[in-house]
């Protein structure tokens, strides 16, 4: 059975529809999310889930080894970053290479880097008229946004569309191939 650790920041749509996707699964489950935020929603969506759920802040992820020592126990064959906001530390990139992935609502390497994220992403993709955008799935390397692309989906913008119907369209391909991606990734 191959394991998924998660790692996000904010609701958890994202970590939530993996574990619902996953529960069933005979070849991979989702074992445990780790967030940066003690009041994240996602914290309130895996107890609901029963999947285990801890939170940590910047010194244990940056200065000591404790959230790599927690990585280390769980042993995880993949850690996916579903909205997780900060960067991601080199010394677990190094204890997992090519086991972490990133999904980023934009088509890398446009819209990506240091505060591309979320509403910022949309805001930039509609003031910019853009005719199309998607989302990005990449393994996640010591520059934000920068990993290697396993897969990109794309949807259209219409001249009309504000931020939010972008941010829409945006979460419903994420909803549809965020897990079909991690589960091909994982039969691989």
């Amino acid at each position: 059975m191959k394991r998924i650790v998660i790692f996000a920041s904010g609701s958890g749509t994202n970590a939530e529809n993996l574990i619902k996707f996953f529960q069933n699964s005979h070849n991979a489950s989702v074992i445990q999310v780790l967030t940066n935020n003690p009041h994240a929603k996602v914290l309130e969506r895996c107890k609901k889930l029963k999947i285990s759920a801890l939170s940590f802040n910047k010194i244990a992820l940056t200065k000591t080894e404790d959230v790599l020592n927690i990585l280390k126990a769980s042993q995880p064959d993949l850690i996916v970053l579903a909205g997780f906001l900060w960067k991601f530390p080199d010394n677990i990139l190094n204890a997992f290479p090519n086991k972490v992935i990133n999904v980023h609502p934009a088509l890398l390497p446009k819209y990506g880097g240091k505060g591309m994220y979320g509403m910022h992403v949309h805001n930039a993709v509609v003031a910019n008229k853009e005719k199309e955008t998607g989302i990005t799935i990449h393994y996640v390397n010591e520059h934000y946004d920068e990993g290697a692309i396993i897969f990109q989906a794309r949807c259209d913008v219409d001249p009309n569309d504000s931020a939010e119907d972008v941010a829409a369209k945006i979460h419903e391909l994420e909803m549809e191939h965020f897990p079909k991606v991690v589960e091909k990734l994982l039969n691989g």
